[in-house]
């Protein structure tokens, strides 16, 4: 079924139109009066509709019901990935999203190649944003992630920590398991963090331990930047029933 997003959605009337990009979309599809489509909000709601009229650009539509979405994951993980080359960072965006993340976060760290300038980042994250909602809608979320950029390596563990499930990785650690961390107490919120092409400093696993993160191994492997966070993202969906 077709499945648009309108943000900060009200259809209090019993009624919906759909425009811009969204009626485009629609019209792509030729979707004809009487034909049944799904309006989500971005927030979880879930609105089944009919299409009423096509006509000037616009899709009028009927709501019928409106119903908390079944897509979203029963735990929220927020996804933090070190500054990666631009298409890296937009791969994982888009299969993040596909996977359930709740949120995509970016930050510095010492082994970055790449370090966006404050006017390119801004252009990127309003790109990447649009990832995500493209993603979101392909893969019948009930919500979009929200993408965002933090300036420095410190706010990122600050922020991280605040999760109840919080995870760094690092390919030198030999004792700790992602699995052991997800099976040491339940947990609502994630957060797993990952490093850039060259992966963490010591010093940085350091900071991130005395943050309040565990430091994790996800294999004896040595992982890309891009794939690190998509296995451990499936590994803690997969923990938590999602599949």
């Amino acid at each position: 079924m077709p499945r648009f997003f309108v943000p900060e959605l009200k259809p209090e009337t019993g009624f919906l139109v759909l425009t811009g990009e969204n009626a485009a979309h629609a019209k792509v599809l030729r979707l004809k009066n009487g034909d049944a489509v799904t309006v989500c909000d971005g927030s979880g709601t879930d609105f089944a509709c009919t299409v009423s009229d096509v006509a000037n650009g616009q899709i009028s539509l009927v709501v019928h019901s409106a119903d908390a979405s079944h897509s979203e994951p029963t735990v929220r993980c927020s996804v933090y990935m070190a500054f990666a080359k631009a298409d890296k960072f937009e791969h994982v965006i888009q299969k993040a999203t596909e996977l359930g993340a709740s949120e995509l976060v970016c930050f510095p760290s010492a082994r970055c190649v790449s370090r966006p300038d404050e006017k390119s980042l801004a252009k990127k994250l309003d790109r990447w944003q649009k990832i995500a909602a493209s993603a979101a809608e392909q893969s019948g979320r009930g919500r979009i992630p929200e993408v965002l950029a933090l300036a420095s390596y410190k706010a990122a563990l600050s922020r991280a920590a605040q999760a109840e499930l919080a995870v760094c990785f690092y390919e030198n650690e030999e004792h700790l398991t992602f699995r052991a961390a997800i099976e040491s107490a339940p947990f609502r919120t994630a957060s797993i963090l990952t490093g850039p092409e060259g992966g963490f400093e010591p010093e940085e696993i350091t900071q991130a331990a005395l943050a309040g993160l565990k430091i994790c191994t996800l294999g004896s492997r040595i992982l890309r930047c891009e794939t690190a966070p998509l296995c451990a993202l499936s590994a803690l969906m997969y923990a938590t029933g999602e599949f």
